[in-house]
């Protein structure tokens, strides 16, 4: 597995420049691993927080020491806003994108719906203890009544969050265009092509899912900036792309195996416990996705922790990935989605890497139609 490094002009809000991902030789590979609902900063007032951030640490590290992937996608619900009760949100994405950050490998982001979900008042506050004493991180806020006004119960914008993140040389992670806010972390980024460095061989598409503070959707103009990209990008439909965003859309529900039941042929994974959580509406990116770009191979998304399968829909894969994270609900074991591209020929391979280093659910994907 190889980087390589190129600069490019992007045009976009406070992005002038980035570098681009690429292939190192014809027959190397390109391995990304997925990192979903880590949930970073929840029950940050209790001891039972700061452990689980830890063990998701733990999870991460295993998985970058195992795999050596050339590129990090964080998937969403990196953090649990919606318990930080102060304005120190970023504090916990540094936490978060630490263990990729050491290893000196490159990594992207999308936003899910907990990044910044208003704060959320526990009841028991309201008891005989009252509200606890809140140290503020910045200590210059830690003193005079007007300047606590200032640090309690703020939570931190997707722009705020976004600003830390691609302030990192390593981070890809760019805004998207003005004109789709408050959706935030609609992006593509390209894998270059070894024999043609200008050209890519593959592009990775970022697109916002919502929730937090506005509604669990991809929007008509995501869809339609989407669509117009692409046919930009790739007139062609010959480039692979791959699509990543957090909360699945309606189109994971009507092909989900029936919760609790095997996971069968053609479908691969390992758990199935629980009903899709959909987006809250379907506002055309899934046609878009199924009936105009061929060129598109799979979805990969988060938000259900108790599920990791994949599953043909239409032309394409519709993926979730693994909850790597130790906040959030459910206990099920901690892992990760790793994919990887070969660009001759050109194949895209996917697997589930466990937290105890054990590997399963693998795939070729080729078409929807056809799996190896």
């Amino acid at each position: 597995m190889f980087l390589c490094f190129h600069g490019t002009v992007v045009l976009g809000t406070n992005a002038p420049f980035t570098k681009i991902l690429g292939f190192a030789s014809t027959n190397s590979s390109f391995r990304i691993a997925i990192f979903a609902d880590l949930h970073f900063g929840e029950s940050a007032s209790t001891d039972w927080g700061p452990l689980q951030d830890q063990n998701s640490t733990r999870v991460m590290s295993n998985v970058l020491h195992t795999e050596n992937p050339d590129f990090v996608v964080y998937l969403g619900d990196v953090l649990t806003a919606n318990n930080i009760p102060i304005k120190n949100a970023t504090k916990y994405w540094e936490q978060a994108v630490w263990p990729t950050r050491s290893k000196n490998i490159p990594w992207a982001s999308v936003f899910g719906n907990h990044d910044d979900m208003a704060f959320e008042w526990p009841q028991e506050w309201f008891g005989n203890l009252g509200v606890p004493s809140i140290q503020c991180s910045d200590s210059s806020l830690a003193t005079g009544s007007d300047q606590m006004a200032d640090c309690y119960f703020q939570g931190t914008t997707r722009v705020e969050l976004l600003e830390t993140d691609a302030q990192h040389d390593l981070s890809h992670s760019l805004y998207g265009p003005e004109s789709l806010w408050p959706s935030v972390s609609n992006y593509v980024l390209e894998i270059a092509s070894y024999k043609h460095p200008k050209s890519p061989a593959a592009l990775l598409y970022f697109i916002d899912s919502g929730g937090g503070s506005y509604p669990e959707v991809i929007s008509n103009s995501q869809a339609r900036w989407f669509q117009q990209t692409s046919a930009k990008r790739n007139p062609s439909s010959r480039i692979p792309e791959i699509i990543f965003w957090h909360i699945p859309s309606q189109a994971y529900k009507q092909i989900a195996p029936q919760p609790g039941c095997p996971i069968k042929d053609p479908c691969v994974g390992s758990i199935n416990l629980e009903s899709v959580a959909s987006q809250e509406a379907e506002w055309g990116i899934m046609d878009i996705l199924t009936d105009r770009r061929t060129s598109v191979k799979a979805v990969f998304v988060g938000h259900n922790h108790g599920l990791d399968w994949c599953c043909p829909h239409k032309s394409l894969w519709l993926c979730f990935s693994r909850h790597t994270g130790y906040g959030g609900y459910g206990n099920w074991p901690r892992g990760a989605r790793i994919l990887e591209l070969v660009e001759e020929p050109s194949t895209l391979k996917s697997w589930i890497r466990m937290e105890d280093g054990t590997t399963h659910s693998h795939i070729t994907i080729t078409s929807a139609s056809r799996m190896i």
